[in-house]
């Protein structure tokens, strides 16, 4: 988290933005945005996207430092994406970091379980998303309609619409999420 906030600070130096301008973009305080790039606070994807979009450059730049190289094809074995751990009970791995100009990000999403308190935190971002379980139960919150997800389950949804999820049962879950 700390690398990705480092690089939020170098490119907002290097385009010459202001704090308030990319937490309005991200929807958020300027002190949440600060906190982001001190890597103390979380991380969305979310948020990395939104950024990354409306300042041109890629999202793999932002989250792993590299700039995607391949045109044709990229393969990612398994366990072998490029991972980044956004909080501490989420996991990303990237599998598609090289392919260059794409038009989709997929990534096997890793949710270590909370207590079952725990407010579930809600995002939105442009586009839509794809979501398959791969292990284990989530609770997914889109808008207001909660849905409960078992192993083998998807759900396409438009992402503009709030959307937050949380684990069931006290376990681990790994889903497959794709951003278009």
């Amino acid at each position: 988290m700390k690398q990705i906030g480092e690089r939020l600070r170098g490119l907002r130096d290097v385009l010459d933005i202001e704090v308030s301008e990319v937490a309005r973009l991200c929807g958020i305080s300027e002190e949440q945005y600060l906190e982001m790039e001190n890597g103390t606070g979380g991380l969305s994807v979310a948020n990395l996207q939104k950024i990354a979009k409306e300042y041109g450059i890629s999202l793999d730049v932002l989250m792993f430092g590299e700039e995607p190289h391949m045109r044709n094809y990229f393969l990612t074995r398994k366990g072998q994406g490029l991972h980044v751990e956004r909080r501490k009970a989420y996991n990303y791995e990237s599998l598609a970091s090289g392919f260059r100009g794409r038009k989709a990000d997929p990534f096997i999403v890793t949710v270590e379980p909370k207590p079952e308190d725990t407010p579930k935190e809600m995002n939105s971002h442009s586009g839509q998303e794809f979501n398959m379980v791969l292990e284990g139960e989530m609770e997914l919150t889109i808008g207001n309609k909660v849905l409960t997800l078992s192993e083998g389950d998807s759900i396409y949804f438009d992402a503009t619409q709030p959307h937050g999820m949380r684990t069931l049962n006290g376990k681990q879950v790994r889903f497959l999420a794709i951003i278009f």
